[in-house]
């Protein structure tokens, strides 16, 4: 398996980093990293996983202080006085900035269908990255996917989302939520899981002992469902 770097749309973006499988791939993959991390340093753990998937790893647009990445400009004192209070439901916010960061994930999904053409599709990601994703497959133009992966995320501009939900129908979701999560609570993640479960999508709930983190029972679960996908691929 190798890995390169290059940018989803000739320049615009960031690069993207990418891990191809060491045999043909069955599955396509788009994981999107949370606030302040660098998604180079997600590509280790994605090959130790020897994934039967051609995977993208782009990154944010907004660079930060810390270094890392961000998908939307974040207002770190607003969001350290938010915390402060406790943990969160996003469901009423409606941060600006969304709409880069979707065309984004729509050139990376273009960039992933040209290399591994009529597989299916997984849209991962982790805390901003899960909201993003969902914001992507929700929001118009949506972004057509197979399965989600979502770690640690919330509802965001659930008013936006809500008449969208019936695209989820039939779609496989895990969702992976600390019950320690200190910054976006379980019970957002439980909100979440309500809604999705609501609107008909496949869900499989996997709370684990932990904070708002990325466990091992994600990565776990991901490479289980990237299997799953690709056992049915003819």
């Amino acid at each position: 398996m190798k890995e390169d770097a290059s940018d989803a749309s000739a320049g615009a973006y960031p690069a993207t980093v990418w891990v191809e499988p060491a045999a043909t791939a069955r599955v396509a993959v788009m994981l999107l990293h949370g606030l302040d991390m660098d998604a180079a340093r997600l590509a280790p753990i994605v090959r130790s996983l020897k994934l039967p998937a051609l995977v993208a790893l782009p990154c944010g647009p907004i660079e930060r202080a810390s270094g890392g990445r961000a998908w939307w400009p974040v207002d770190d004192a607003a969001r350290e006085a938010r915390m402060r209070d406790g943990p969160a439901d996003l469901h009423d916010s409606h941060p600006q900035g969304r709409e880069p960061a979707r065309e984004l994930v729509h050139a990376t999904a273009l960039a992933l269908r040209e290399r591994a053409p009529g597989v299916p599709l997984v849209l991962a990601g982790f805390s901003q990255g899960a909201m993003l994703a969902l914001d992507a497959v929700l929001q118009a133009p949506p972004l057509p996917v197979d399965a989600l992966a979502l770690w640690s995320g919330s509802r965001l501009a659930f008013a936006e989302w809500a008449p969208a939900l019936p695209r989820l129908r039939g779609v496989r979701v895990d969702l992976v939520h600390g019950i320690g999560d200190a910054n976006l609570g379980i019970a957002a993640g439980r909100s979440l899981h309500d809604a999705l479960v609501d609107a008909g999508a496949r869900v499989r709930w996997l709370p684990f002992d932990g904070g708002h983190e990325i466990p091992p029972q994600a990565w776990l679960a991901l490479r289980r469902l990237v299997r799953e996908l690709a056992a049915n691929v003819t």
